[in-house]
């Protein structure tokens, strides 16, 4: 429901007016957006090219190679049930710009020469993209109530365009900077400083309308916390789908070139192979949410999410060379299918902004912790086993699990 103009207090400077209208602009909101969202995957994907250097530069094992991925997932799930009680003490927008700084900053301690600032910078990225992460579900609900579900679609997919840009730009930025993987992964902070300096118009709007926004939202989208929400079955259906969702796809980002290596197929052909992977979730992520915006029941589509991971992986199982790349083309669908439909069921089963950032922390915080045992255990499950045919049949398990819990996710309710 829209103020209006005979709820807002009367403006008592001539000038303030048109500086607040400048900053609401529709396209700086977009904008600012857009910039955080390339942020909150890039940084990720861009040092998985470069693992293999950092390992010889500390003379890492394996084990603690792995964790350069591992931790910030980790810390993703430990820094989410932190943010919508920063979010209501500070506001969401200072609480993004806080985060994307943050962001920044650890992505410059990641390349100091040291491998205790390498794990803390880890740490530190982990955090910051757990607070983006929760706050944006919050932010799109607010600003956006009648096309949450296209937003969320729109931010979701720019999240994947900033992954797979860094992912690809990686190598080439090591050659054309000539510092090594530090100058490759270290100017990625740069791509934060232009997020955070394109959210600053938010910011600066925040503060000349805080009388306005707390009225607002004190009349129309209540702050107070959904009561019991831990012991509400459908949010933890949504945690659950959120959850194991991306425990798939990490597992698949971590071992999927390895699976195919293994079995017979010519490593770079495995690289492309999953390359064309990630860059089909771009479409799943950006379609699957617009479909779920047009439903007000989203049943079908988790069970469909489900059962393409579940195709996608058992023909992985049956021909994981002859059928490769049919599986890599499932899988990106799926997988950033569900990505972008976790995220909608956030805001389409929450009816506030800060109902919207209670959930986000809840199931991102379940999420994350999940998803971060899913490369460890599928790895230590391969060794266990001496191949890949008990971890696939595990993921095979783990999508109708999904698809249990989307089916419950999915349901017409509101937390």
């Amino acid at each position: 429901m829209a103020v209006t103009r005979a709820q807002q207090p009367v403006v008592t400077t001539s000038a303030a007016l048109p500086v607040r209208s400048r900053l609401a602009h529709p396209a700086l909101l977009l904008t600012g957006i857009l910039l955080v969202a390339l942020n909150m995957r890039a940084c990720l994907a861009a040092v998985s090219p470069m693992v293999a250097e950092i390992q010889r530069t500390f003379g890492l094992s394996a084990t603690a190679s792995g964790l350069i991925t591992t931790v910030p997932v980790l810390f993703q799930g430990v820094g989410a049930p932190l943010t919508p009680r920063l979010t209501r003490r500070f506001g969401a927008e200072r609480v993004v710009l806080g985060a994307v700084l943050v962001l920044g900053a650890g992505v410059l301690l990641r390349v100091l020469p040291s491998v205790y600032a390498l794990y803390l910078g880890c740490m530190v990225i982990g955090v910051a993209i757990a607070v983006l992460n929760v706050s944006m579900p919050g932010l799109v609900k607010r600003e956006f109530p009648d096309r949450a579900a296209t937003m969320t679609g729109v931010y979701s997919t720019t999240m994947l365009v900033g992954a797979t840009l860094a992912a690809g730009l990686s190598v080439p930025l090591e050659h054309a900077l000539g510092g090594g993987w530090e100058a490759s992964l270290g100017v990625w902070s740069l791509l934060a400083v232009v997020a955070a300096v394109a959210w600053l118009p938010q910011v600066l709007r925040s503060r000349q309308e805080r009388a306005e926004e707390q009225a607002r939202v004190a009349a129309v989208q209540p702050g107070k916390p959904i009561a019991g929400l831990w012991r509400t079955p459908l949010a933890w259906q949504i945690s659950l789908f959120m959850g194991i969702s991306s425990l798939l796809v990490y597992i698949v980002v971590a071992w999927m070139p390895t699976i195919l290596a293994d079995q017979g197929m010519e490593r770079g052909q495995a690289a492309l192979a999953f390359a064309f992977s990630n860059l089909l979730q771009v479409v799943g992520a950006f379609l699957v949410p617009l479909l779920a915006g047009r439903m007000t029941r989203q049943r079908g589509l988790a069970v469909t999410m489900a059962a393409l991971n579940g195709l996608g992986i058992a023909v992985l199982l049956a021909a994981p060379v002859s059928g490769a790349w049919v599986a890599a083309a499932i899988l990106g669908v799926a997988q950033g299918g569900s990505l972008g439909l976790g995220l909608a069921f956030i805001v389409l089963r929450t009816g506030s902004a800060a109902g919207a950032a209670q959930l986000g922390g809840m199931s991102q915080a379940i999420g994350y912790v999940v998803a971060a045992a899913g490369p460890v255990g599928a790895g230590a499950l391969h060794q266990l086993t001496g191949g890949w045919t008990a971890p696939l049949t595990v993921m095979l398990v783990l999508a109708a699990v999904v698809g249990v819990a989307g089916w419950g996710a999915g349901r017409d309710r509101t937390l």
